[in-house]
């Protein structure tokens, strides 16, 4: 029987999770903001897509986040002939045993990358909402559980659209975070270049990478942000940002509820992250974008005005009075 992981306290665990989040840093250069938003959405319980151009070391980075925590990771690249099977897994014939007997897909794993997600049909991609939402999978018929911290990390090129299958406000919803990775600065740049233009290359790196926690630890550590404080006034000001986007004229689509709920509990982590065990309004402005943004669906007017999601957040954010 496994023995219980005994709950630390939150100056103990950004301790460690900062040591996690240096170790990934020394894989993945210029990327600070996106490792900790990665982290965090881990910690809460969510699942996060990295958006970026190809070479700004997406996927280097969910194989690095995935090490720290001690996950198991897969990788499936999703093009426009993969089918659900191919995602969940199906029946396959032994000829040993002349009988079918169930192939687990990918999806049975800790952490998922699914590179490229917005190339593969909406069929393939609806094969994931299951279970990023219930860690579940229906599979020949039979309800099967998947991991306990089971984790979607999906990529997406933000500028090359043709043949791509953008992915639908309810699946966009299912992820907490839109994690945004710019080019980095030129420090970081030139130190890529120093460390990876010889005989080693970043993948080879990361399995350099020691764990700083095990999944056990990581299924404790969720209960911990669930504990950490939200007053009431700051529940309030959640609620009247997603008022706030509902009655935007430059939004058609607001802000639904679970918008709210994953910016509380990405908020937790956040503060847990900081160790501290309360969330600040300042935690709530950090993750407001990459929480928010990418559930929003904005007005044709607004868009040729050049209006973007992210005027509109920020508009929020200056107009809804935040509680002292």
């Amino acid at each position: 029987m496994t023995e219980p992981v005994q709950r630390p306290d939150a100056a103990a665990f950004s301790d460690r999770a900062n040591a996690g989040i240096d170790a990934i840093q020394g894989v993945v250069f210029g990327q600070a903001a996106s490792v900790r938003m990665v982290l965090c959405c881990v910690l809460a319980g969510g699942h996060a897509l990295l958006e970026g151009v190809p070479g700004t070391a997406k996927t280097l980075l969910a194989r690095a986040a995935a090490k720290t925590v001690g996950a198991r990771f897969r990788r499936v690249q999703f093009t426009p002939d993969l089918m659900p099977s191919d995602v969940i897994g199906t029946h396959v014939w032994d000829p040993r045993e002349q009988e079918f007997r169930i192939k687990e897909g990918p999806l049975f794993t800790d952490v998922l990358l699914a590179d490229e997600i917005n190339r593969t049909p909406p069929k393939t991609q609806a094969a994931l909402l299951e279970a990023m939402e219930e860690r579940a999978a229906t599979l020949a018929g039979e309800r099967r559980e998947i991991s306990s911290i089971f984790t979607v990390l999906a990529t997406q090129n933000p500028l090359e659209f043709e043949g791509t299958y953008p992915l639908p406000e309810a699946q966009l919803d299912r992820f907490m975070m839109k994690v945004r990775l710019p080019y980095p600065d030129e420090a970081a740049e030139l130190e890529v270049l120093r460390k990876y233009s010889g005989a080693v290359d970043g993948h080879a790196a990361v399995e350099a990478v020691a764990s700083v926690f095990t999944v056990a630890e990581i299924v404790a550590l969720r209960g911990v942000v669930g504990d950490v404080v939200v007053s009431d006034e700051l529940l309030g000001y959640v609620r009247r940002l997603l008022e706030g986007s509902r009655r935007s004229e430059a939004v058609h689509l607001g802000l639904g509820t679970r918008a709210g709920l994953h910016l509380i509990a990405a908020s937790r982590a956040w503060a847990l992250l900081a160790g501290r065990d309360f969330v600040t309004p300042d935690d709530i402005k950090d993750l407001a974008a990459a929480v928010l943004a990418h559930r929003l669906v904005l007005e044709a007017d607004a868009q040729m005005d050049g209006i973007d999601v992210d005027d509109v957040i920020e508009d929020l954010l200056q107009r809804v009075e935040v509680p002292r």
